[in-house]
C-alpha cells in the first residue's frame, strides 16, 4: 500500500509539474510610453494596443500563458528585444537592419496616413520650410528609432539621440536642440499629456508624408518558439477574419488594408511611428 501511495503522489506531483509549466509560461512584452497607442500610469500600470490584441490572442489560444508587461523607454524596448530578455514589443518600423535581430509578424496591425514633421520652439525663430533647411539644426530623435530614408540615411545632419519623447521636448523648450522629429498624429496627442509647456512649441511648414505601419516584432527565439509561431499564426489569422480591424477602431486606426494581408510581402519597405 505504501509504494502504491508514494507512486500516486509522485504522478500527481509530475502532473502538477506538467500543467504548471503549461500554465506558468510568461510573454514578457515590452511598453514604451506612446500615446495614445500605448501608456504607462504613475504606478507603471501598461495599457495599450499591442497588449489589447496579445490579450485576445491568449484568450483565444489553446496553450495557456501569462503576460507580463516589461515598462521602459522606447530605445531600451528595443534593445531589450534585440538581446531577447523580452519577447514582443508592438508598433516597429519593418527596416533590414531589425530584420537581422528580430522578426516581424504579418500583416501590420497600425496603418497611419500621416506625416513626419518637426517641432522647435517660437522662441527660436527657426524656419524649416524646405528639407534642406534642416542642415546646420541639432535634431532630437529617438534612438534606435527609425523615420523616413532620406532622413535616417543622411549623415550630414547634426542628429541627437534621446532615450524619449519627453526628453526631447524638454531639450528643444531649454534650447539644447533646435527641432525634434516625430510622427504628426501620435505626437499632437502626446504633446497633451507631456505635461510641459508644449504651447511653446511650434510645428515647421516642412513634413514628409507617407503611409506609416506599425508591426508586432518578436525576439528570433521568441519567433521561432511553438509559442511565437502560435501568435504570429493567430494574428494572421485575427486580420483575415477582421477581429483585428474590430481591435484597433477604439484607437481610432483604419482597417488593415486586404492588401497587406492577402500579400504580405508589399509591406517589407513601410514604415511605423518607431
Amino acid at each position: 500500500m505504501k509504494f502504491y501511495a508514494v507512486l500516486i503522489q509522485s504522478l500527481l506531483v509530475l502532473m502538477y509539474s506538467a500543467q504548471s509549466q503549461a500554465v506558468d509560461q510568461v510573454v514578457h512584452v515590452a511598453i514604451d510610453h506612446a500615446p495614445p497607442y500605448s501608456r504607462l500610469s504613475d504606478d507603471s500600470r501598461s495599457q495599450g494596443l499591442i497588449l489589447d490584441i496579445l490579450r485576445y490572442a491568449q484568450l483565444t489560444s489553446e496553450k495557456k500563458y501569462k503576460i507580463n508587461t516589461v515598462p521602459c523607454p522606447f530605445s531600451r524596448c528595443v534593445r531589450l528585444l534585440s538581446k531577447g530578455k523580452v519577447d514582443v514589443m508592438g508598433g516597429l518600423i519593418k527596416t533590414p537592419e531589425r530584420q537581422k535581430i528580430m522578426s516581424f509578424v504579418e500583416p501590420p496591425y497600425m496603418v497611419l496616413s500621416s506625416s513626419f514633421v518637426f517641432y522647435g520652439t517660437e522662441a527660436s525663430g527657426i524656419e524649416v520650410n524646405r528639407y534642406e533647411d534642416l542642415r546646420g539644426k541639432r535634431i532630437a530623435v529617438m534612438r534606435g528609432g527609425a523615420f523616413f530614408p532620406k532622413f535616417d540615411k543622411d549623415n550630414s545632419l547634426n542628429k541627437v539621440a534621446v532615450p524619449s519623447e519627453r526628453v526631447a521636448v524638454d531639450l528643444v523648450l531649454k534650447g539644447r536642440v533646435d527641432l525634434v522629429i516625430a510622427v504628426e498624429d501620435t505626437a499632437d496627442v502626446a504633446m497633451g499629456v507631456l505635461a510641459q509647456p508644449t504651447h511653446k512649441l511650434k510645428k515647421m511648414a516642412y513634413r514628409h508624408t507617407q503611409e506609416i505601419y506599425g508591426y508586432m516584432a518578436m525576439s528570433a527565439d521568441f519567433a521561432s518558439s511553438q509559442l511565437g509561431t502560435l501568435i504570429s499564426k493567430q494574428m494572421n489569422e485575427m486580420a483575415r477574419n477582421k477581429t483585428l480591424d474590430k481591435l484597433v477602431a477604439p484607437y481610432h486606426l483604419p482597417k488593415i488594408p486586404a492588401h497587406l494581408i492577402e500579400s504580405p510581402k508589399a509591406s517589407a519597405a513601410s514604415f511605423s511611428p518607431h
